[in-house]
């Protein structure tokens, strides 16, 4: 990874940047995954980086929620093990492999943000794939992709988030909402795993940043 993680945080020190607009509609997301929620919820959140996507709605939340945040910079991580509340474990570990998190799983929600926009396509279809695997009936998952077009020429070259809808239909997901900021240039999107509660193995690669 070359890119400088800790610079690239502090945009959402920016009210008026896209990356704060995005911040605020993943909480949003969250929020309303949670306000649906009959029970305890299971989370688990991938290259989580400072938690600010998620602890903060945890925070404000009524409903009991348990779970991990999965982040391989040590310092991004030890900034969200100080704030995490009761019953959320900070990990700091490589959340490529479900190796660092199968043990939490399944999950009733998982979170991969910032995380399509940074792997190879063939990565992405891997990672929403394996997905099943790793949820229980009914669970949410919340992505994010810039709207930004590879550079790449044999990439995908429509909307970047319609690729990865499209894989999430081609696992048997249902999707629930996608909301498209092109002025900030993101999208935030929500899909249901309707199937049977999955049953995690034993650790896979599913993606590396490039």
């Amino acid at each position: 990874m070359t890119r400088d993680w800790h610079a690239w945080y502090r945009a959402y020190d920016d009210p008026d940047s896209g990356l704060s607009r995005r911040l605020a509609t993943v909480r949003g997301a969250l929020q309303g995954v949670l306000d649906a929620a009959s029970g305890p919820v299971r989370l688990v959140s991938v290259c989580a980086g400072d938690g600010r996507d998620t602890l903060p709605v945890l925070d404000a939340s009524d409903v009991e929620v348990t779970g991990v945040l999965v982040e391989l910079d040590p310092e991004l991580s030890a900034r969200a093990r100080a704030v995490a509340p009761g019953g959320i474990e900070v990990r700091t570990a490589d959340a490529g492999t479900t190796a660092s998190y199968a043990d939490a799983c399944p999950a009733d929600v998982f979170l991969a943000c910032g995380v399509f926009g940074n792997v190879v396509d063939d990565d992405i279809a891997r990672t929403v794939a394996a997905l099943p695997s790793l949820l229980t009936s009914g669970a949410h998952v919340i992505w994010t992709r810039g709207s930004r077009v590879s550079e790449d020429p044999t990439a995908y070259d429509g909307d970047p988030a319609e690729l990865v809808r499209g894989f999430f239909a081609d696992a048997g997901f249902e999707a629930v909402t996608l909301i498209a900021d092109d002025d900030a240039g993101f999208r935030v999107g929500v899909h249901r795993w309707p199937g049977p509660t999955g049953v995690p193995g034993p650790g896979e690669r599913l993606f590396d940043f490039v």
